[in-house]
C-alpha cells in the first residue's frame, strides 16, 4: 500500500501549502481507468493573471554551495527577480554524492535551504529524484517533514503538475538503468520503493503513456533526470531512450527536460521535433567532454556551470540558457499557431 501511505501524506503536506505559499497546491487524482495506477497531480494555480508563466530548471545542484553552487544560486536568484518566476524544477541529483541520509540531514539545509536564499527563489521547487539521490534514504527526500522544514520542498518519484496551458510530468528515471542492479560498483542504492523492480517500472510506463494520453494542455513538457538525447559526458540514457521515447513521439510531447549530463545543452530531434534540454549545470561541471552530434539537432553544447528558464504562453514557449555570470548562451522559441521552432 505505498501509493496509498503517499497519498495520505502528501494530501496533508498540500493542505499546509494553501497557508504558506503564494500558489495552491492542490492533489487530484487523473482519469478513471480502474486498471491504471494513476498518477499523483498537482495543480500550480499562478498568481499573475493573463501573464506568461516563468519557470527556472538547475539540475546537478546538491554540494553545499561548492564547485560555483553558490555563485549558480545567485544568478538564479538575479534572472528569477527579473522575470517574476512562478516556480523552479529540478531535474534531480539534489544532494551529492549519496543523497540524504535522513529527514534530519543537515544537507537539506547545507545545500538546499541555505544556498537557495533570494527573496525571487521563494517559491516551490518541484523535484525529481536523480541516482545520486538513490544512494541514499529516498523517503527522506519524498517526506512531507522536509516540506515543513521548508514549505518549498516538493519532491515525488513521477507526478504531474497541472499548470493550465502546461502539463509538466515528471518521471522517476533512475529505477531504468540496468547497471544500477547489476553492477552499482561499491554503490548502494535504495530500492525500497520500486522493487518488484519488473512491475514497477511496467506500470510507470503504462502511467505515462495514459496521463500523456489524457492531457488536454497545450504544451506537454516530460522531466526526468536521465538523458534520453545528449552529446555530454553520459550519452543516451538507452533503456530510458528506448522505453520513453516512443511514448513521447506517440503523445506528441513538446519537449523533455533532463539533467544527469553536467552541461547545459539543446538538441531538437529531426524525426520528431521533440526537444531535448539538459540543464544539469547546477554545480560541477565536465570541461570539454562531448560526444560528436549532428550539427543540424544540436543547437547547445555548453561544458559550464548555468541554468534554464521557460516562459510559456498558449502560443510560444521561450526558452534561455544562462552561464554563471547570468550571460544568456542560448535561446529559442518554440510557436504552437506557427507549429514550428525558429532560432532568435
Amino acid at each position: 500500500m505505498f501509493e496509498l501511505q503517499v497519498l495520505i501524506k502528501n494530501m496533508a503536506w498540500s493542505l499546509k501549502q494553501r497557508v504558506l505559499l503564494p500558489v495552491m497546491v492542490v492533489l487530484l487524482l487523473l482519469g478513471t481507468s480502474p486498471s491504471i495506477a494513476e498518477l499523483q497531480k498537482l495543480k500550480h494555480t499562478p498568481t499573475k493573471a493573463d501573464q506568461p508563466l516563468n519557470i527556472l530548471v538547475v539540475g546537478d545542484w546538491g554540494r553545499k554551495g561548492t564547485h560555483n553552487q553558490s555563485l549558480v544560486a545567485y544568478q538564479m536568484g538575479e534572472v528569477g527577480e527579473k522575470q517574476n518566476i512562478d516556480f523552479v524544477i529540478s531535474t534531480g541529483d539534489n544532494f551529492y554524492d549519496d543523497g540524504l541520509t535522513g529527514v534530519d540531514d543537515p544537507a537539506f539545509y547545507d545545500s538546499f535551504v541555505n544556498i537557495y536564499t533570494a527573496p525571487s527563489l521563494q517559491k516551490i521547487w518541484y523535484n525529481v529524484l536523480g541516482n545520486h539521490d538513490y544512494r541514499g534514504d529516498v523517503e527522506a527526500q519524498l517526506s512531507p517533514i522536509l516540506t515543513q522544514k521548508d514549505s518549498r520542498w516538493v519532491c515525488m518519484r513521477s507526478f504531474i503538475l497541472d499548470a493550465g496551458i502546461v502539463e509538466f510530468f515528471f518521471v522517476d528515471t533512475t529505477p531504468f538503468r540496468d547497471d544500477y542492479f547489476t553492477d552499482p560498483e561499491d554503490h548502494t542504492y535504495d530500492w525500497s520503493g520500486v522493487l518488484p523492480r519488473e512491475a514497477y517500472l511496467s506500470g510507470l510506463l503504462e502511467d505515462v503513456d495514459f496521463a500523456l494520453g489524457q492531457s488536454k494542455a497545450k504544451w506537454k513538457i516530460v522531466v526526468g533526470h536521465h538523458t534520453i538525447k545528449s552529446a555530454g559526458h553520459h550519452g543516451n540514457t538507452v533503456e530510458v531512450e528506448q522505453q520513453f521515447l516512443p511514448i513521447l513521439k506517440a503523445r506528441n510531447v513538446d519537449a523533455y527536460i533532463n539533467g544527469h549530463d553536467h552541461c547545459l545543452e539543446h538538441i531538437v530531434d529531426a524525426e520528431s521535433g521533440i526537444h531535448f534540454l539538459t540543464s544539469g549545470g547546477g554545480s560541477k561541471a565536465w570541461k570539454g567532454d562531448i560526444k560528436p552530434w549532428d550539427q543540424e539537432e544540436l543547437k547547445l553544447y555548453y561544458d559550464g556551470q548555468g541554468f534554464m528558464t521557460l516562459q510559456i504562453t498558449e502560443s510560444k514557449a521561450d526558452i534561455v540558457f544562462y552561464d554563471i555570470y547570468g550571460m544568456v548562451l542560448h535561446t529559442w522559441s518554440l510557436s504552437k499557431k506557427l507549429n514550428h521552432a525558429a532560432s532568435i
